[in-house]
C-alpha cells in the first residue's frame, strides 16, 4: 500500500509541475503587467526576492510581487508594520496575486502548490519546531492547511503542529480542498501584518 501511495504522489508531483508550467506561460503577460504597475505605483523593483527555508532545511530564493515599500526591513510579515504596504500591495495581497511568481518555484521543484509556508532563515524557533516534527520532509507550499485555518507564523508551535498534521494527512484530494478554499473561500490570505 505504501508503494501505491508513493506512486500516486509521484504522479501528482508531475501533474503539479505541468499545471505550474502552463500557468506560468499563460499568466506571464499578467505577471509582467503587474510588475510594471508596481514600479509605477511606488519606487523600487516589481519583483520581490527573499531567501526562505525549503525541503530538508535547504535555503532557496522565493519570488513574489512586491507589496511593501522598497527598503522595508527583512522581517517576517507578522512583524512588519501595515504602513509598509503600498496602495497596490493591499490589492495584490487581498487577491493573492502577489503569489503568482511562485509558480516559478513550483516549476523548479522548490515549492508545491500546497504545503507548509516557507519561513525565513531568522525564524529559528519555527525552524526548530518544524524540524522536530518532520515538517521539512516535504516541499513548502504557496498555501497550506495552517493558512486556511488562519494560523500564521506569529505562533510557531501551533503552526508547526498543524504543518505536521498536514504531512501526516497529505493526499491530492486534501490539496485540492485547500486550494479551493484558498481561491474561492477567502481563506489562506497569508500572514497578518501589525496594525
Amino acid at each position: 500500500r505504501q508503494s501505491h501511495s508513493e506512486s500516486i504522489m509521484k504522479l501528482y508531483s508531475w501533474i503539479e509541475f505541468v499545471v505550474a508550467l502552463c500557468g506560468l506561460i499563460v499568466l506571464a503577460p499578467v505577471i509582467l503587467f503587474l510588475i510594471l504597475a508596481i514600479r509605477l505605483d511606488s519606487p523600487g523593483p516589481g519583483l520581490f526576492r527573499q531567501k526562505r527555508i525549503g525541503r530538508h532545511c535547504k535555503p532557496f530564493t522565493c519570488y513574489k510581487l512586491r507589496t511593501m515599500a522598497s527598503g522595508t526591513p527583512n522581517v517576517p510579515t507578522h512583524d512588519a508594520q501595515s504602513s509598509y504596504i503600498t496602495r497596490l500591495g493591499r490589492f495584490l495581497r487581498g487577491t493573492k496575486l502577489d503569489e503568482l511568481p511562485q509558480l516559478w518555484n513550483v516549476v523548479n521543484r522548490e515549492m508545491s502548490f500546497v504545503g507548509p509556508r516557507p519561513c525565513l532563515e531568522t525564524q529559528t524557533e519555527l525552524i526548530e519546531e518544524r524540524h522536530k516534527r518532520g515538517v521539512f520532509e516535504i516541499l513548502p507550499g504557496i498555501t497550506g492547511l495552517a493558512q486556511i485555518q488562519g494560523i500564521d507564523m506569529a505562533d510557531p508551535v501551533k503552526l508547526a503542529e498543524v504543518d505536521a498534521e498536514y504531512v501526516r494527512r497529505r493526499t491530492p484530494r486534501l490539496d485540492v480542498e485547500i486550494i479551493f478554499r484558498t481561491v474561492f473561500g477567502g481563506a489562506g490570505r497569508g500572514d497578518r501584518v501589525r496594525s
